[in-house]
C-alpha cells in the first residue's frame, strides 16, 4: 500500500524542502535503534506555545542520551518561526488563522550498527508541521472514556525518546477498545497514559504523580500548576494509589494535542463529579478556561 504524504513542508539538517522529498539513511541511528528524541510544540496564531519549557525538556533529553544539542536556543527558535512562515506561504493559509503542531526529532546520527553509542557523528535534525486536531466539541462537553493497564515501559520513562513501541501498544490497548487512552499503573500506583499525562481530583485538589524517571515531565505539568495558582485551586504532587484513580471526583488527561482533557469512563466506570455522575467537573472547568486564556496571551 503505498501511503500520501501530507502536502507540508519539514526542516532536515539545515535545508526546508517539501515533507515527500525528505531523506535519511537506513544507517541513521534513529531508524536502527530509535536513538534520539523528540519534542511536540503546539503553535497557536502562529506563535510556538511554551516553547521554552519545550527547549529546556529538549535538552534534558539530550543530555540523558549523550547526543549533542546541534543548535542554541535561539537558532531552534529561528527554525521554528521559518518553518511556520514558509508551511503558511506555500498552504495559502496565514498563521495566524491556523494552529499546528511543530514536531522535532533529533537522533544520535548516521554511523556503523554496533550498540555501543559511537562519538564524532552528527545528529540528524528533522521537524515538520502537522495541523493541530483539538478535541472535538463532543469530547470536550461528555468527556472521554479510557481503559487502564500496567506499565510495561522502561523506567526512563522521563527522556521523550523516539524510541515509543512501548506507547505504541500502551495506546492500541484503549484504540482496541473503543477508548481514547490508556491510563497505566506501576506497581499499584498511577504513572501516566500512553501519550498523555493523567491527573486525579478529589475534594476540590489537583494531584499528580511525581516527575520522576517513571514519567514523562508534560509541558503542562508547569503550566497547570501555574493555573492552579492563578485561580485558587489546591495542587500536589505525590504518589497515587490505583483506588483513589478510581474513586477520584474527576479524572483529566494532559497533553500538547489534547491540552485539558476530562476523563468521564475509565474501565466502563463512571468518573465525575457529583461522584460517579460521568460528566466533566467544576476543576476541569476552571482549568480549560484558565487554558485558553493562556493560549491567548501568548499569541498577543
Amino acid at each position: 500500500m503505498t501511503v500520501s504524504l501530507p502536502e507540508t513542508l519539514c526542516f532536515l539538517n539545515g535545508a526546508y524542502t517539501p515533507l515527500s522529498q525528505a531523506k535519511v539513511s537506513v544507517l541513521d541511528r534513529g531508524f536502527i535503534f530509535g536513538d534520539g528524541i523528540y519534542e511536540v510544540v503546539p503553535v497557536y496564531a502562529g506563535r510556538p506555545f511554551r516553547f521554552i519549557p519545550h527547549m529546556a525538556r529538549l535538552e534534558r533529553s539530550l543530555g540523558e542520551l549523550r547526543i549533542h544539542n546541534p543548535y542554541s536556543r535561539t537558532q531552534w527558535a529561528e527554525m521554528v518561526h521559518k518553518l511556520i512562515l514558509l508551511q503558511a506561504e506555500s498552504s495559502g493559509v496565514p498563521a495566524i488563522e491556523s494552529d499546528q503542531l511543530i514536531y522535532i526529532q533529533i537522533t544520535r546520527g548516521v554511523a556503523l550498527r554496533d550498540h555501543v553509542m559511537p562519538t564524532g557523528i552528527t545528529p540528524t535534525v528533522f521537524a515538520m508541521v502537522n495541523i493541530l486536531h483539538a478535541p472535538s466539541v463532543e469530547q470536550r462537553t461528555k468527556g472521554v472514556a479510557c481503559v487502564t493497564a500496567d506499565d510495561f515501559r522502561w523506567e526512563k520513562a522521563h527522556i521523550k525518546s523516539t524510541s515509543l513501541l512501548g506507547a505504541v501498544f500502551a495506546r492500541q490497548i484503549s484504540f482496541d477498545a473503543g477508548a481514547t487512552e490508556t491510563v497505566m499503573f506501576r506497581d499499584g500506583l498511577l504513572s501516566e497514559a500512553a501519550s498523555s499525562n493523567v491527573w486525579v481530583v478529589k475534594d476540590g485538589k489537583l494531584m499528580g504523580v511525581p516527575t520522576d524517571n517513571l514519567v514523562l515531565e508534560g509541558i503542562r505539568y508547569g503550566l497547570i500548576n501555574d493555573i492552579c495558582h492563578d485561580v485558587g485551586i489546591p495542587f500536589e504532587l505525590r504518589r497515587i494509589h490505583r483506588k483513589e484513580v478510581f474513586s477520584a471526583d474527576e479524572l483529566l488527561l494532559s497533553s500538547a494535542t489534547k491540552e485539558v482533557l476530562a476523563v468521564t469512563t475509565l474501565d466502563g466506570q463512571r468518573v465525575g463529579y457529583p461522584t460517579h455522575s460521568g460528566r466533566p467537573g467544576p476543576i476541569y472547568a476552571r482549568l480549560y478556561a484558565a487554558y485558553q486564556n493562556a493560549k491567548l496571551a501568548s499569541a498577543e
